[in-house]
């Protein structure tokens, strides 16, 4: 029976010794990160103080975003920002997301020397963001262009009616709540509304295009017929300015706006929380085990007018 008790009194220590150096070995880890998380917003903060090129990313399906415009006017505010480039890999998303980027690059634009990068896919309002640039740079294979506004919606109305299903709506006025999935057949003039609200974005479009690339109001209407084209084609219909990738981007800060090429070009992001720890994010969390998973859409749906192309 002692020997029994002993052993018992042996493992209950054992076991309060194996918790207490789990819990430390919990605490340590947590220090570590947290120290290593201020060291390196150290490292990016003395980095961003020092004369250098900032490089915004608009990537991913483009909505409107208030971080976003809030990081635009702090660049535009830092004395330490002698050049931006504008590093775009978007097919586009809402025209109210694109027309929030665009206008706040060119109230940046009236402060520092703007550059687009065009990457893979820079169309729609993907195309729009880049036209705020004072200079536009794409990869000769590059996807832009598709100029243009759309606004899709489905109709189950027909199906419903086969299958017994009433939706009964009572509403102010017959355009209320128009083009409706259960309105079947159309309300009448729903498409005519929608088509008007499309023709007043699609106008404005097509008036930045010519404005910003210089060319003459029809030329624009018929680029803006929402075909895509490649960044060669682009060149040559004067949409672009250059094919190339950063390298030649720097290069016309430097010999256009006089802006050293040795200076580093360090990444802007909107604050996140628990920006301190870098760990506000997902992006934040694959940096800790070494993934980039800064380029997934962090919202998937789009409401309103849209300027997308998809394949």
């Amino acid at each position: 029976m002692t020997f029994d008790a002993d052993l018992i009194v042996d493992r209950r220590r054992t076991r309060r010794k194996l918790f207490f150096w789990r819990l430390a070995a919990f605490v340590m880890a947590a220090v570590v990160l947290l120290t290593a998380g201020w060291l390196l917003q150290g490292n990016r903060l003395a980095g961003k103080a020092s004369p250098h090129i900032a490089r915004v990313t608009v990537s991913g399906l483009i909505t409107t975003d208030r971080k976003f415009a809030a990081m635009l006017k702090d660049i535009g505010k830092s004395e330490a920002v002698k050049g931006v480039i504008v590093a775009v890999d978007s097919p586009g998303g809402t025209t109210a997301g694109g027309e929030e980027i665009y206008t706040a690059l060119r109230k940046l634009a009236a402060d520092k020397p703007v550059v687009a990068e065009m990457g893979t896919l820079a169309a729609s309002a993907g195309y729009m963001v880049a036209i705020a640039a004072d200079h536009i740079v794409a990869e000769r294979t590059t996807i832009t262009g598709s100029i243009g506004v759309l606004f899709q919606y489905g109709n189950v109305g027909s199906l419903l009616d086969k299958l017994g299903v009433e939706v009964k709506t009572i509403k102010s006025a017959p355009l209320k709540a128009e083009p409706s999935p259960f309105t079947y057949p159309e309300q009448p003039g729903a498409a005519e509304m929608i088509g008007r609200l499309i023709d007043d974005t699609y106008q404005w479009f097509i008036d930045i295009v010519a404005e910003r690339r210089g060319l003459d109001r029809a030329v624009a209407v018929k680029l803006a017929d929402g075909s895509v084209y490649s960044g060669r084609q682009a060149l040559d219909l004067k949409l672009v300015d250059a094919i190339g990738g950063e390298s030649e981007a720097v290069a016309w800060l430097e010999s256009q706006r006089g802006v050293p090429a040795d200076l580093p070009v360090i990444d802007w992001a909107p604050a996140q929380p628990f920006e301190p720890f870098g760990l506000g994010s997902l992006a934040g969390l694959g940096r800790l085990v070494g993934l980039d998973l800064s380029a997934l859409p962090t919202q998937a749906s789009l409401d309103g007018l849209v300027s997308v192309w998809h394949p």
